[in-house]
């Protein structure tokens, strides 16, 4: 009787002492880890400018200053874009990708901060990098998103303007030439998208 009684206060310290550390381990990733999905995002974006900014400078192709490379892309509704023939006025040209989070978030607010703001004096071409059509159509579907989206399945066009790293930002004026180049999204990189479509449209 005794014997069984001592297992019985050995198992309940022992699930006592589980309970405590799974409580503690809780608190801890509660507290460590990033509260949003924008935090993460904020977070890698920093981290990688500044861990790595010798290798996001080696796989910029393209900077302010020079010629936007040209392309066409198939959009999901079938047409066909060629970004030279959307001189005439600014282009902001986001390349993209639904499993990266600070693409998710640059895209979810492309309508409000951007679109709804410019209308029809820019044009905005978000580009979708190396993924298939069904899973970039679907995301976009799920999203309720209505603006145009381009397909770049073999990286063709993304290739021109980096060779890693995503999203990758440039706003082009009206004549063709880059006015602003960025990797990755944050409230930083949203200002200065803003500033370089500002600057695009003087």
């Amino acid at each position: 009787m005794a014997d069984t009684k001592h297992k019985k206060r050995g198992s309940a310290l022992t699930l006592g002492f589980l309970l405590v550390v799974l409580i503690a381990v809780t608190a801890y990733l509660i507290i460590s880890l990033p509260a949003t999905e924008a935090e993460a995002a904020e977070g890698s974006v920093a981290a990688l400018v500044q861990d790595q900014p010798d290798d996001v400078a080696k796989t910029t192709l393209i900077h302010a200053g020079d010629v936007a490379p040209d392309f066409t892309v198939e959009m999901l509704d079938g047409s066909k874009v060629t970004l030279s023939e959307l001189q005439g006025k600014p282009t902001l040209l986001i390349f993209w990708a639904t499993w990266c989070p600070p693409c998710r978030i640059e895209l979810s607010k492309l309508q409000g901060h951007i679109i709804d703001r410019y209308g029809d004096r820019i044009n905005v071409l978000p580009v979708s990098r190396g993924e298939k059509r069904e899973v970039v159509e679907g995301y976009i579907s799920k999203m309720g998103y209505t603006f145009a989206v381009g397909l770049d399945g073999d990286q063709q066009a993304y290739n021109k303007y980096a060779s890693n790293y995503i999203p990758r930002c440039f706003v082009i004026d009206a004549k063709g030439n880059v006015v602003y180049s960025g990797v990755g999204y944050d409230d930083v990189v949203a200002k200065e998208v803003e500033e370089g479509i500002e600057k695009a449209l003087r």
